[in-house]
């Protein structure tokens, strides 16, 4: 499939109600949006890759500014550890999809907008045609294959990307295949090494963080629907929430990374992890109650707690301790011929490693049903 350069098309004349109008008044009394601008705001269509820390936000100031349609990828379920920062959800969201919660809550937010949930596990097998019917993608991602993966797609599709990223107290913001503009792979033409880039579980973030990130993101994303401003093409912004300083950098496109002709074929692999399955199969689960009849029958089982070190230093209920962002590299600790029952705080991360160790071979793998909350 060749790359199709983007061209923004005209925009379908969409008028706007009594009720929109008075929403939107504020912007409708700045000259440079008016009526012709909240109308392609209206009729623009803008997928979210991820609704964890920085899809938050994004999604919130974009259903709140009145884009018209917005597209809703994720296929994680809300884990009690994420309510630091994922402030669209609340305790009673635990457990259930992000996508689906989200999205009730943007409904809420703003009736007035189309929501389209996609509770799926973005592959190369379906990103092309997930990313087809959108005009704009933000990359919300917390890891380096879906980046890469991302950025490939929208480079073949001809889709703007803008992209945010979050490490511990610092972040970054830029824009990729506007206008003929660098992309993701011209800033960072190889993934790093396995081990090198830490996810939020294992060194943890500020929680106001992604909602700084995010929000500039989400500015991003208007100004390229409007037309508006100086977009972050070929500049990447260092945010250092610390210091509360901003740092611009300025980068080129690389002729050879505009070439790509199709999807690799395995992009965790790519960037140096194991592949997951193609299709989030959802792996079996045990109640509480089963787990204390194994345990009290004494039946050969292995218990494996994917909490981070300071939550099972908090409280364990015995077992082998193995993060979950260091399952990838440990799993051949865990012995094969036994049944293996995955337990987290609330039954989140449990469901993702259970997935995991299924997809690397082990015959049967049982995910705490509500973790802890229920033991």
């Amino acid at each position: 499939m060749g790359r199709h350069p983007h061209r923004p098309g005209p925009v379908s004349a969409a008028p706007l109600s009594a009720a929109e109008t008075t929403r939107y008044s504020r912007h409708l009394r700045l000259p440079e949006i008016g009526t012709a601008g909240q109308q392609k705001l209206k009729a623009a269509r803008v997928l979210v890759v991820g609704c964890g820390g920085l899809g938050c936000p994004v999604l919130q100031y974009l259903a709140a500014a009145g884009v018209g349609t917005l597209g809703l990828l994720d296929f994680d379920t809300v884990d009690d550890s994420n309510l630091q920062r994922q402030v669209l959800y609340a305790t009673a969201d635990v457990g259930r999809p992000k996508a689906v919660v989200a999205g009730e809550k943007l409904a809420a937010q703003n009736p007035f907008i189309a929501l389209n949930i996609h509770q799926a596990l973005l592959s190369a097998a379906n990103a092309l045609v997930l990313f087809a019917g959108y005009d704009l993608v933000v990359d919300c991602s917390d890891n380096f294959a879906t980046r890469y993966l991302v950025n490939d797609a929208c480079l073949l599709l001809g889709k703007p990307l803008v992209f945010g990223a979050i490490f511990k107290f610092e972040g970054q913001v830029s824009v990729f295949h506007y206008q003929h503009g660098p992309t993701y792979r011209c800033l960072y033409p190889t993934p790093p090494g396995p081990g090198d880039a830490p996810s939020c579980a294992e060194i943890g973030v500020l929680g106001v963080l992604p909602g700084l990130v995010g929000t500039l993101q989400a500015a991003e994303a208007l100004k390229i629907i409007l037309g508006l401003g100086d977009v972050l093409a070929g500049r990447l912004l260092l945010v250092d929430a610390l210091s509360m300083r901003f740092q611009t950098i300025h980068f080129r496109a690389v002729a050879a990374n505009q070439q790509l002709t199709a999807l690799a074929p395995d992009y965790p692999a790519f960037c140096g992890a194991p592949p997951l399955p193609a299709a989030p199969v959802r792996a079996p689960e045990i109640s509480a109650g089963e787990l204390k009849k194994w345990q009290s029958d004494n039946r050969p089982f292995v218990l494996l707690d994917v909490r981070e070190p300071h939550e099972h230093a908090r409280r364990n209920i015995g077992g082998l301790p193995i993060p979950l962002g260091q399952l990838a590299d440990q799993h051949h600790l865990l012995p094969t011929d036994l049944p293996v029952v995955v337990h987290c705080a609330s039954g989140g991360r449990s469901q993702r490693a259970a997935q995991l160790l299924l997809a690397q071979g082990f015959d049967e793998v049982y995910s705490l049903r509500n973790g802890l909350a229920d033991y």
